[in-house]
């Protein structure tokens, strides 16, 4: 991998990463499209450690009290300040450890089909579309209860198929719930550190023992531009959306499976 590979990756994944678009449609069609070798397993493990940097700069002030109240309701048994939110990020991420130990070799094999991913981008972007008329009720992440915390993890499942985006499920579901836009995406993006966290855990698992070399100079320039373009897009998104919704993103999902499908169209596989 050269500087620009990763420069470019790094960029993409900072971007998607957060985005309802899919990052894993976007990090393939990249490099089929310019005919660059496969990044690797060390590198997504990099890039995503960007990527949890810039989501967790990004709320360094709520992250704290939430959990020290989280650790005090538990320990009291009793309602602590933000603990419920807390409740909620820790229950939302129970399925996909679940579905995670189910799931991961389909994950790795048959549903890794560019087809698949092409028409997981547009069938997911119709579903975000359709919770996106059905929001908006004037619900934010501080009304989310254990069910509905179950519900959306349960959908986050579904991000085990690349192309579905788990920030684009995660915030179909809680739209599907009445959230409004911004405060849908505030909770994905909250329940995203845990899930990139044990993701990168357990891709930098797979790597001990590999003898693959690494240019640390090629995984710093991913990591810092991963960390700076996901902050950026955090910051930016949540002030979009909460003016123009998901509409535009809906758009660009179909847009993308269906060049997806164009470029892919005769069944080979991602390189």
């Amino acid at each position: 991998m050269d500087w620009a590979q990763a420069l470019w990756l790094g960029l993409i994944q900072g971007v998607t990463e957060f985005l309802p678009i899919s990052s894993s449609a976007h990090l393939i069609l990249l490099p089929q499209l310019l005919g660059w070798p496969d990044q690797g397993l060390a590198f997504d493990v990099a890039v995503h450690v960007g990527t949890l940097l810039a989501v967790m700069l990004h709320f360094r002030a709520q992250l704290a009290p939430l959990l020290v109240d989280t650790l005090a309701s538990a320990w009291r048994r009793q309602r602590v300040g933000e603990s419920p939110l807390g409740w909620a990020l820790v229950v939302g991420t129970v399925p996909l450890v679940a579905g995670a130990l189910v799931l991961a070799d389909a994950a790795e094999t048959v549903l890794r089909g560019p087809q698949v991913i092409a028409w997981a981008t547009i069938g997911f972007g119709l579903l975000l579309w359709l919770a996106a008329r059905r929001g908006g009720r004037g619900r934010d992440e501080h009304d989310i209860g254990i069910a509905q915390a179950l519900f959306i993890g349960g959908a986050q499942i579904l991000a085990i198929i690349p192309g579905t985006s788990r920030s684009g499920i995660t915030m179909t579901a809680a739209l599907w719930l009445g959230l409004d836009a911004a405060a849908a995406a505030r909770f994905s993006f909250l329940l995203s550190i845990p899930a990139i966290a044990l993701a990168g855990g357990w891709k930098a698992l797979q790597l001990i023992g590999a003898e693959a070399p690494i240019d640390w100079g090629v995984f710093a320039l991913g990591v810092a531009v991963a960390a700076i373009s996901a902050y950026a897009c955090i910051r930016a998104f949540l002030a979009l959306v909460a003016r123009v919704g998901m509409t535009p993103f809906v758009i660009y999902r179909l847009l993308l499976g269906v060049l997806l499908l164009g470029v892919f169209g005769n069944g080979l596989a991602p390189g």
